[in-house]
């Protein structure tokens, strides 16, 4: 069952702060009052679903603040999360009819709603619309190929490391968070402890070492169990092994004449 609570009034768009993030930032003037006219806010409390999985697809969203986790569940009913959407995501696959994931709520969340009916066609009247769109999901498909990189090959510490480098770098699309000085980051974790296991392969316990582990090394800071600060973002992205390997290319070697 999807669930929109509260607020149902048309979206602001000439004030909304992720206008120029999010995919709307490919519309004229013009056809963001298109886009207005069928725009709804929504507000969702943490831990609320926002879509089923296998469920008839009824609406897409741009996330305005907040953080969504994607979940994916196996036929003997266990699930992993497969992802997190912040503020100035899209939440949704067009020309498809069903959901392919549970979405809820991580954190108080506000969603910019368009009914499925008049966002597709939205998308067939703007090329553009549809062009920004096309491009969203294939930074989607780039962010998975790294994650399966990261399941595949990371050490437990990088991979902790490259999931609190994840989050730092959304840092200015979240409400949690804030800056104190340039080189430091300082936000609220939107998963807990357990969920970050889930979401990293890991166990609690191991999810838990290698926090300890990487603040004893002075890579980040415990405000409290789930407030972290990035003293020098420079040094966690190292810790995440983020940098692009440097691998020699191997010296050009002689041919050798085939033997007789």
């Amino acid at each position: 069952m999807e669930i929109f609570p509260s607020i149902d009034h048309a979206s602001r768009c000439t004030t909304c702060a992720i206008r120029h993030r999010s995919i709307c930032d490919a519309l004229s003037a013009t056809e963001i009052l298109s886009l207005n006219r069928i725009a709804r806010s929504r507000v969702v409390p943490a831990g609320q679903m926002i879509l089923g999985e296998g469920q008839a697809r009824t609406v897409f969203a741009n996330i305005v603040s907040g953080v969504v986790k994607l979940t994916k569940t196996l036929d003997d009913g266990r699930q992993h999360i497969i992802g997190l959407l912040f503020a100035s995501d899209f939440l949704g696959r067009a020309y498809r009819a069903e959901n392919p994931y549970f979405a809820e709520a991580a954190t108080d969340v506000e969603l910019c709603v368009f009914p499925t009916a008049g966002f597709e066609r939205l998308l067939a009247e703007h090329p553009g619309l549809e062009h920004r769109l096309f491009q969203y999901t294939l930074t989607e498909l780039d962010a998975c190929q790294e994650w399966m990189l990261l399941l595949a090959r990371k050490k437990a510490e990088e991979r902790v490391a490259s999931f609190l480098l994840m989050i730092a770098k959304r840092v200015p699309n979240m409400e949690c968070s804030r800056v104190e000085r340039r080189d430091e980051v300082h936000f609220v974790l939107p998963l807990s402890r357990a969920e970050i296991s889930d979401c990293l392969g890991l166990t609690i316990e191991t999810v838990s070492r290698q926090i300890t582990r990487l603040k004893t090394r002075g890579v980040i800071e415990l405000v409290n169990y789930r407030e972290i600060l990035i003293p020098d973002l420079a040094r966690l992205q190292e810790a995440a092994y983020d940098a692009p390997a440097k691998v020699p290319l191997p010296k050009a070697r002689r041919s050798v004449p085939a033997e007789d």
